[in-house]
């Protein structure tokens, strides 16, 4: 998993409250077992039309969002079924921060197991950052993990709590299976201790 600490990016709006799963990543594209190669369907159904051409009025498919690598989006984001897959097409389109004012919990889990920062702020800001992004094309925002800020360069800054473990983790880039590795040395004495007590 790659280490978050700072990030600048262009901000993609995303007016919506409750954005489910499926909505993220449609149900026939979860066949595949990579977590790679998800990003092209992000948001499919809203992206496309039923014969697969390109939504002119969604955000994404507007430029310079196309490149945004910071979401900022209604309440209650990532609810539904707790597929894994939504965080991968997140992290598979560019996006690296998704900013809102509360997750899904089990989303909430899958995204920082996946290197996805989530950053929850009251609604009254993410209102002022849509209007921002929406005024100002190309608009930015610099998030700092390791200052638990998120600002820009026209005197928006507001600070963010997230979770001291999940802050760690994300901070030295470790997923689940990194957390196990880096107490290999104790498991391995363990190990050893069992196998001398004939165990």
């Amino acid at each position: 998993m790659r280490p978050f600490r700072e990030h600048t990016g262009i901000v993609a709006p995303l007016d919506r409250s409750s954005v489910d799963t499926d909505q993220i990543i449609p149900k026939q594209f979860l066949k595949r077992i990579e977590r790679s190669g998800y990003g092209e369907f992000l948001f499919y159904d809203w992206r496309y039309t039923g014969d697969g051409k390109p939504q002119a009025d969604f955000v994404l498919n507007q430029q310079p969002y196309a490149k945004a690598s910071i979401l900022v989006a209604g309440k209650n984001f990532g609810c539904g079924s707790s597929r894994e897959h939504a965080a991968w097409a997140l992290s598979d389109f560019g996006f690296r921060v998704i900013i809102a004012p509360s997750f899904a919990d089990i989303f909430a889990t899958n995204a920082g197991n996946n290197g996805l920062l989530l950053v929850t702020l009251p609604e009254d800001q993410i209102t002022s950052l849509l209007d921002r992004t929406q005024r100002t094309p190309g608009y930015q925002l610099h998030v700092s993990l390791l200052e638990r800020t998120v600002r820009d360069d026209q005197g928006f800054c507001h600070g963010f709590p997230i979770d001291e473990f999940r802050r760690t983790c994300l901070l030295e880039g470790l997923d689940e299976i990194g957390l196990t590795l880096k107490l290999e040395p104790e498991i391995t004495a363990y190990e050893n201790r069992l196998a001398n007590r004939g165990w």
